[in-house]
């Protein structure tokens, strides 16, 4: 028999246990509910991170390839600049040019090898500028501190060809190109290259001396004697001297021996002349000597007689001893222009050979415009 309670609380427990059951039943709706939305939004997330994963390894791969890219560019435009400066380098070295530059006011060098070496410093050394000063004779390095300064001043350049002595002494001429730098308008650097000419310097000396010496004897030439004839005052003298008895020598004992006569004959008119103004040599055995300043003709006729005495003595060629002499033919320039100078002195050199060679002409005073003004002036 069932008990009392039992019988009064089984309806409502029954309820209860479905109650119960129905509650549970919703909540695993409701909880299946919820997870499957915490899923579907995890799945999104996850999405959206794989698609920004694929976005990212995208970007990072572009940029690696760009990298990689502008990596092989910058190798391939250093080994270009290193190519360049090696080409450069070898260029400059070749042509004897160096880099040179110089802060300011610290007056700081900076010198590449090829400056060193111009200079006899050690490759890579810091130089004083004070000590490379002392590398220029007096004059160049006037003429440097002079241009430097000048430059710096107006915030320009200059060039400058010079001499220096390195330190182990030897002399070089080198070209200096400079240029000022400034930030603003303050100099800050001063910079440009420096240049070994000194062959480029013997050639231009050669060809000038070529152009002014005859190679023989070393005098000046006809083209020199020239000039000067013609910027000869009133009050100048002109000697004209021939050689007695070269061509004898020259054909004797043959062009060897005439040439050394020239020589020998250029180095006594050297000799007997020092202190005139110029000593040349004109023509085959002709010479030259212009006197600027004879006012009375004294010293021209003094010269011309030391001149004949000095040829007189004969010279060693070989085992002979060749004989030579010489007669000068002399005009005082007064009004003469050039041509009648020469003409006239020349003309008083024939006839001191006419006359027995071994001795002076003179030439008659220059009366050609004595009519129309005996002081030569002109009026």
């Amino acid at each position: 028999m069932a008990s009392p309670r039992s019988a009064t609380q089984g309806p409502l427990a029954t309820q209860c246990e479905s109650a119960a059951l129905e509650s549970e039943r919703l909540d695993r709706r409701g909880v299946h509910g919820l997870s499957a939305a915490a899923l579907h939004l995890a799945h999104r997330v996850m999405d959206a991170a794989e698609t920004r994963y694929a976005y990212d390894a995208a970007t990072i791969a572009a940029l690696r390839t760009q990298v990689t890219t502008q990596a092989a560019l910058i190798r391939s435009q250093a080994d270009l600049i290193s190519q360049i400066q090696t080409t450069f380098d070898r260029a400059a070295a070749a042509a004897q040019i160096g880099v040179w530059e110089c802060d300011l006011p610290s007056e700081t060098l900076r010198w590449s090898d090829t400056v060193c070496d111009l200079f006899e410093f050690p490759r890579g050394s810091t130089p004083d500028r004070a000590v490379t000063l002392a590398c220029y004779p007096d004059e160049a390095r006037q003429r440097l501190i002079a241009a430097r300064s000048e430059a710096i001043a107006r915030r320009s350049s200059f060039t400058l060809d010079t001499e220096i002595i390195g330190r182990r002494g030897t002399r070089r001429w080198i070209r200096i190109t400079a240029t000022v730098e400034c930030r603003g308008d303050v100099p800050v650097r001063i910079f440009g290259l420096k240049q070994d000419i000194t062959d480029e310097r013997l050639r231009s000396e050669r060809i000038r001396y070529s152009a002014e010496f005859d190679y023989l004897t070393g005098l000046a030439n006809r083209a020199v004697f020239e000039r000067h004839l013609a910027a000869l005052p009133e009050n100048g003298t002109l000697l004209l001297v021939d050689l007695d008895g070269f061509k004898a020598i020259n054909d004797v004992y043959g062009h060897a021996a005439g040439d050394a006569c020239l020589k020998e004959a250029a180095g006594r008119l050297g000799a007997t002349c020092r202190g005139t103004d110029l000593v040349a040599r004109i023509g085959g055995d002709e010479f030259a000597v212009l006197i600027t300043n004879d006012p009375n003709g004294r010293l021209g006729e003094s010269l011309g007689q030391r001149i004949v005495d000095a040829m007189r003595a004969p010279f060693p060629h070989g085992t002979a001893r060749l004989g030579f002499g010489a007669s000068v033919g002399l005009a005082r320039a007064g009004c003469s222009s050039p041509a009648e100078l020469f003409d006239r002195a020349d003309k008083a050199l024939y006839a001191a050979k006419l006359a027995g060679r071994g001795r002076i002409g003179f030439a008659a005073p220059d009366l050609s415009r004595a009519g129309i003004d005996a002081n030569c002036s002109g009026s």
